[in-house]
């Protein structure tokens, strides 16, 4: 098994910590850093407790074991089990943390395939108060998260690379192998910043989506800024923004696999009318799609997003959302995510609105929030307040 060096290992935990967490500015003394480490991530669970230490923080890291029966479990799991929301526990551990730090790496990228698809669903469902409690405090400033990869076999032999390298792909994107990380993510920041200036000050009121198997409209609506960076998610390069879904027309295909659940969906279309989906077609995994899509919510999108690819350093696939949406080459890259709306979206303090403020505004509601990737050629044009159009986005970059 290969295992990064300790000083990647290192180098990659202070990004996140002294970084990413906190907005870009990195853990401040005396905060609170809940992590959350897979077994098969072990050898990084000192890296990230040592970071936190260093900063003057408090680590509550909680190490979740390679669970081999974990499709038994469901099996065995009763309504009222299934259901079941711990809401005492869940209630204190948002009242007591400052910031989220997840590791994202899996022993067996199938474990939950033979899991019924109805049953992850309801589990997912009866966590929605912990969810909205974490955005609530996020909308307030009080809490930042962020996630990161680390490479297993099980996850480098799913897209046929080894594992170093598939390492390779983490060290180059998340600029491991720079004499400053830190340093390197600042500089990033600031030209993602730029570009999302632009973007905001454009005003744009629809965007169309055009490219071999693409022809999508999606309207953005007021009260909405472009977002992007800021330490959520390691990396990031894409800038995104929360549409409103009611406005969106026209058909889409996804040339990059959907890993969800334990499952994998292949060839994913779908075709929007009046902002719902109307039809979904898939040509490997289309009964889970159906399922997913018949969550409240999920027949709608909440996210569009853009990456430019001469900010992104993946090369390959990875079999990871995390990276996936991130992916760079020719033609950059482009998603759209159903299901819920990122709520930060909206300018200024939004801690007043209430569901019906959000319901009159477009942001979709929804306990999935599922991105659905593309690398193939897209031309995205914009319609702005005066009726000009102009092309955003082509042969995988900005224009602005």
């Amino acid at each position: 098994m290969y295992t990064p060096s300790p000083s990647i290992l290192k180098q990659y935990a202070d990004v996140l910590v002294k970084f990413a967490l906190n907005s870009g500015e990195g853990v401040k003394p005396g905060e609170v850093v809940y992590v959350s480490v897979p077994e098969c991530a072990k050898p990084f669970y000192v890296p990230l407790r040592t970071s936190i230490l260093e900063v003057g923080a408090y680590p509550i890291m909680q190490f979740i074991p390679d669970d081999v029966a974990v499709a038994d479990m469901y099996q065995q799991m009763n309504d009222e089990q299934i259901t079941f929301f711990a809401d005492k526990y869940y209630r204190g551990i948002v009242d007591q943390i400052d910031h989220s730090l997840m590791i994202l790496a899996e022993f067996d990228k199938y474990e939950l395939k033979d899991v019924p698809p109805d049953k992850l669903v309801r589990r997912q469902m009866a966590m929605k108060p912990y969810r909205e409690w974490r955005e609530q405090k996020e909308q307030a400033g009080k809490f930042t998260w962020t996630l990161a990869l680390y490479g297993t076999p099980a996850m480098a032999k799913e897209v046929g690379l080894t594992e170093e390298e598939y390492w390779q792909q983490i060290i180059a994107a998340c600029y491991l192998d720079d004499a400053d990380p830190i340093g390197r993510w600042k500089a990033t920041q600031e030209e993602l910043e730029r570009v999302r200036g632009a973007l905001n000050d454009l005003q744009i009121e629809k965007v169309h989506m055009e490219g071999p198997d693409v022809d999508l409209t999606v309207g953005l609506g007021p009260d909405r800024t472009w977002l992007g960076g800021s330490g959520r998610n390691i990396p990031s390069f894409e800038l995104f923004i929360s549409p409103d879904w009611r406005k969106t027309e026209g058909k889409i295909t996804f040339n990059q696999p959907l890993y969800t659940h334990g499952q994998c969906i292949r060839g994913i279309s779908l075709t929007f009318k009046d902002g719902l989906v109307t039809e979904m077609s898939a040509t490997e995994g289309q009964p889970f799609l159906e399922e997913m899509i018949k969550v409240e919510g999920a027949n709608r999108i909440g996210e569009f997003s853009l990456t430019d690819g001469r900010l992104s350093r993946i090369t390959k696939p990875m079999g990871e959302t995390l990276f996936d949406e991130n992916m760079g080459g020719p033609e950059g890259n482009t998603h759209v995510a159903i299901g819920s709306a990122y709520k930060d979206s909206y300018p200024g303090d939004s801690s007043h609105l209430t569901k019906e403020d959000w319901d009159r505004l477009g942001y979709n509601e929804s306990v999935v929030h599922t991105d659905i990737i593309s690398t193939a050629p897209r031309k995205v044009t914009a319609t702005l307040p005066s009726g000009e159009k102009r092309v955003i986005y082509e042969g995988g970059k900005f224009l602005i």
